[in-house]
């Protein structure tokens, strides 16, 4: 929802359905999210299995074109089928909505697109994620949801002249990808005295800056503060426990 919510400008949307269409700035240029409703005409109601899972795990659209990583295929490749599938079951059941596709503000699209085929060979790591077995089940359930559906590498990772996420600082923090400031480190939590435990990373996860936790809404967190809110408290503590553990 935070990236394929409606144009706050385009009157007569439903702000809670994922119609697309608001500008999402990149380093490349500004891309419109597209409609997630199950439309037929404009959303992904007439969407196969196979043609969703290759969108969200491989980045490749129903018409066959490589699409551009801002969408973070990257990270929903670590994920399970099933899991995937489950997400399409979802959004299947939500209210359809038109929302005509927008095309991206982007110099020289067509070359760029072309171009992802080698990206992806360079970019994009298809490993399913795997459980540690040297760690907790609630460890495992975190390392699961920040590496995957929630794709917390995509921001707080930094990345090479082409793009392409450096795993070897995985978490480091980085250049924000709108352009402006820098997106924060998630290593040594606790040793840099951002949060005293596990319990008070998970109340900031939860509440935010509502209590009192200094830059949890800066540069677009907000959002995916308010949506971590919303997950199982066992989430939320799993996600915690993992992100403490990250030296």
């Amino acid at each position: 929802m935070s990236c394929h919510k409606p144009d706050p400008k385009q009157a007569g949307f439903d702000p809670s359905l994922p119609s697309g269409g608001a500008p999402l700035k990149t380093p490349i240029g500004i891309l419109y999210p597209p409609n997630l409703t199950p439309d037929t005409q404009t959303g992904i109601g007439n969407w196969s299995d196979l043609e969703f899972v290759n969108a969200m795990q491989r980045g490749i659209s129903k018409s066959g074109q490589h699409l551009i990583p801002a969408f973070p295929y990257t990270s929903y490749a670590a994920m399970p089928v099933g899991d995937v599938l489950d997400i399409k079951a979802y959004l299947m059941s939500l209210k359809p909505v038109t929302s005509p596709k927008r095309d991206a503000d982007i110099p020289i699209a067509f070359l760029l697109r072309r171009g992802l085929g080698l990206w992806k060979f360079l970019g994009l790591n298809t490993t399913p994620w795997k459980p540690d077995s040297s760690q907790t089940v609630a460890w495992n359930r975190g390392s699961y949801l920040v590496n995957g559906p929630g794709h917390c590498g995509e921001c707080h990772t930094p990345r090479n002249l082409i793009m392409v996420r450096d795993e070897s600082r995985l978490f480091a923090g980085g250049p924000h990808p709108e352009g402006q400031g820098k997106v924060p480190g998630m290593r040594s939590l606790l040793e840099r005295s951002r949060y005293k435990d596990k319990k008070d990373l998970a109340t900031a996860l939860q509440f935010g800056e509502e209590f009192g936790y200094e830059n949890m809404a800066s540069g677009g967190m907000r959002q995916v503060q308010i949506n971590m809110s919303k997950l199982p408290q066992s989430d939320i503590d799993a996600i915690a426990e993992y992100l403490i553990s990250l030296k």
